[in-house]
């Protein structure tokens, strides 16, 4: 049999020694570079830890399979011999070829695991998510960036700790790039993920039983009118703990006391259609509420589910406005638009609420409808007018996303009952069959403070 220095020469084992060293090269290099901070792009893992070690294995491939194709026309010709090859490790060539080849073959084993680990790390980092891969994301991404989980990776929440939670979460990662690949995806992306218990990855956290009390908020909206007229609405929010109630005697997060366990049926994706609700309590005892004409096919064909802090708290990490109001008076609200402005309020709200075909696009006209409109007009101060242009302006890139059909609204915000039916969604006064209802009273959550007299509360 011919020696190996002899099947080596074949082109195909050539070139994939050229590529195998080549990408190992490189591949240290860039692990250094980017150890280094030197390479910042969202697309530099993706390069450096996938498409390089790619190239490295398939010139490891290339290696025996240029061999043995030598080989096999080696033996096919005349000369050809079928003898074993002799190991003799008291030759010293011999001797520094084996250890060659246990060297190199150590070097290549590293090599592959930092790849695989680095590969591994970047596909489960909020760039990759974002921007590499996961393009269709982008509108999550944005609104992840300036929310309080901030801090959070997407895969704390979306895959968790654990070997199934990351095959589970990669098997569906398959999916997605091929649903990418074929141009399948669905605009806007569904708001309903398909998440783990809240205890598994909020919990981490987030203490369930902790005690709130009685919690304060003020929603502050603004007029239409010239002067932007501002109104105060305070509520005192009757949180509490499970088992712990307020000064109401009752508790927001009642719903999370181990000692009861509410299941409900959902007939939509979004969950907003809630026709059956089940509460268990500790003594065993169970009711059942149906909603107004909901049929038992109705129910028997929903997904039925056991209550979780996410049904509730729905979009923490990644909020899209309810509405484009809300959104311009917060903006007003922490100064962000000026209040001074005449008309402010009335004008961001007409551009962010108006149909561009791209983002480029309404961002470009919402700069001109905002200078076009204070033009000419005496008195508008020249830096309050620049930072609300820049604050409107990130009103809608934050929350307005062309491309993939997302603007205010889209996406139900579970919190509350005013523009989606949030807590109505169970709490609208149906009864158990032995006549007892779900409160729909708004003060058994809540109660409107009266506004102190004279200036902001």
């Amino acid at each position: 049999m011919p020696g190996r220095a002899l099947l080596a020469r074949h082109p195909l084992a050539v070139a994939g020694a050229v590529l195998t060293t080549v990408s190992a090269v490189v591949f240290i290099a860039l692990v250094i570079a980017v150890s280094f901070g030197l390479f910042q792009h969202p697309y530099a893992g993706l390069v450096v830890f996938v498409v390089i070690p790619a190239f490295f294995v398939l010139g490891l491939l290339l290696i025996p399979l240029g061999m043995w194709l030598e080989g096999r026309r080696l033996r096919h010709h005349p000369d050809a011999t079928r003898e074993w090859p002799v190991v003799d490790l008291r030759e010293p060539a011999t001797r520094r070829t084996a250890l060659a080849i246990i060297a190199l073959t150590a070097v290549n084993i590293v090599i592959i695991l930092l790849a695989g680990k680095g590969a591994v790390h970047y596909m489960d980092s909020p760039a990759f998510c974002g921007q590499a891969c996961h393009l269709p994301m982008h509108p999550q991404f944005t609104a992840w960036q300036a929310a309080p989980h901030s801090e959070v990776t997407c895969t704390q929440c979306h895959v968790g700790e654990g070997a199934k939670a990351l095959v589970r979460a990669k098997l569906a990662g398959t999916r997605q790039l091929y649903h990418v690949i074929t141009n399948q995806i669905p605009k806007p992306i569904p708001g309903v993920a398909d998440m783990r218990p809240a205890l598994e990855t909020c919990g981490n956290c987030h203490w369930p039983g902790r005690d709130l009390g009685d919690i304060i908020r003020v929603k502050r909206e603004y007029a239409d009118d010239d002067a932007n007229s501002e109104t105060a609405t305070i509520l005192q929010m009757f949180v509490g703990g499970p088992g712990r109630p307020t000064s109401s005697g009752r508790a927001i997060h009642w719903h999370a006391d181990p000692d009861v366990r509410i299941e409900f049926v959902s007939t939509d994706h979004e969950r907003q259609k809630i026709p059956y609700v089940r509460l268990t309590r500790k003594d065993g005892t169970v009711k059942e509420y149906k909603a107004e004409g909901a049929t038992d096919e109705e129910i028997a064909k929903g997904e039925r589910r056991v209550m979780d802090c996410i049904d509730c708290h729905n979009v923490p990490a990644h909020r899209i406005a309810p509405t484009a109001e809300q959104a311009v008076d917060a903006a007003i609200a922490d100064g962000s638009i000026s209040r001074n402005l005449p008309f402010v309020r009335r004008e961001s709200v007409r551009l962010v609420k108006s149909d561009y075909s791209t983002q480029e696009q309404g961002l470009e006209e919402i700069e001109k409808g905002v200078r076009g409109f204070y033009n000419g007009q005496g008195g508008v101060d020249d830096a309050s007018l620049a930072r609300t242009i820049a604050a409107v302006k990130n009103v809608y890139r934050r929350n307005v996303f062309p491309s993939m059909k997302v603007t205010f609204g889209v996406y139900p915000d579970n919190l509350g009952h005013i523009d989606s039916p949030g807590c109505v969604r169970c709490h609208d006064g149906r009864a158990a069959s032995d006549g007892s209802k779900i409160n729909d009273d708004c003060e058994y959550c809540h109660k409107q403070i009266e506004r102190p007299s004279g200036g902001r509360p």
